[in-house]
């Protein structure tokens, strides 16, 4: 009587069947498991239990995984879906598949609007629409006096603030997209349309520009030349 064998693979934990994240997402199967090749890759960089800590995720993103990033920090939050402070495998596709080309614009600024709501209280409030600012700065090298950056912060918040009840909404937020376009350019990433086995990992560092490349646009739809003391835009 002969004997099989069967060697067992094994799956990282949260794992998820990549025929159903494709039915969710706009990944096709083989893309999904090109992409769990990349997941594996991060989640085994530092702690390899088969989960992407924040270190893992700064670590991908800076090649420093002590580097302190409010952007990184949100890109983290975010993709943490479970609020379990890791990133499963099916939390890094769903949250990928917003960036697809072929992702409704509506989940876009969905995604975009969790990112600025740094505190989750479900809006965003002046003093979080500053911090977003002071930290594209910051990561800008760029010095504004705080008259300056102040001014920014009131007209954005102002003007965005329809309502004039103290704090910006998922549906101001899309008002201020809708005139503003480029906010939510860079939620879209061209090469997710085409993922290989061989998929470069620098996608992650392109979601840190782009969050930057967001704030900055928000910079850049008040600023004044005349009141820069150091740097252009």
């Amino acid at each position: 009587m002969g004997c099989c064998y069967s060697k067992k693979v094994s799956r990282a934990p949260g794992y998820e069947d990549p025929t159903i994240l494709a039915s969710e997402t706009p990944f096709t199967v083989s893309e999904v498991e090109a992409l769990y090749e990349l997941f594996k890759k991060l989640s085994n960089s530092i702690n390899n239990d088969g989960l992407i800590h924040k270190e893992e995720l700064q670590l991908a993103l800076f090649r420093n995984s002590k580097r302190k990033n409010l952007f990184a920090d949100r890109i983290f939050d975010v993709f943490d879906i479970k609020r379990n402070g890791v990133i499963e495998f099916g939390e890094f596709v769903r949250s990928l598949g917003v960036f697809h080309p072929s992702a409704p614009v509506e989940d876009k600024i969905k995604f975009a609007y969790r990112l600025y709501d740094l505190r989750q209280t479900g809006f965003i409030e002046r003093e979080e629409l500053k911090e977003m600012v002071l930290a594209l700065l910051h990561e800008s090298d760029i010095i504004l006096s705080d008259d300056v950056v102040e001014a920014i912060v009131d007209k954005t918040f102002s003007e965005t603030d329809t309502k004039g009840d103290g704090k910006i909404d998922l549906d101001e937020f899309a008002e201020m997209v809708k005139n503003h376009p480029m906010l939510i350019k860079n939620m879209t990433l061209p090469y997710l349309k085409d993922i290989t086995l061989a998929f470069p990992s620098f996608i992650l560092n392109a979601e840190v520009e782009n969050i930057e490349e967001d704030c900055s646009e928000i910079v850049r739809m008040d600023y004044r030349p005349g009141a820069q003391e150091n740097k252009h835009l």
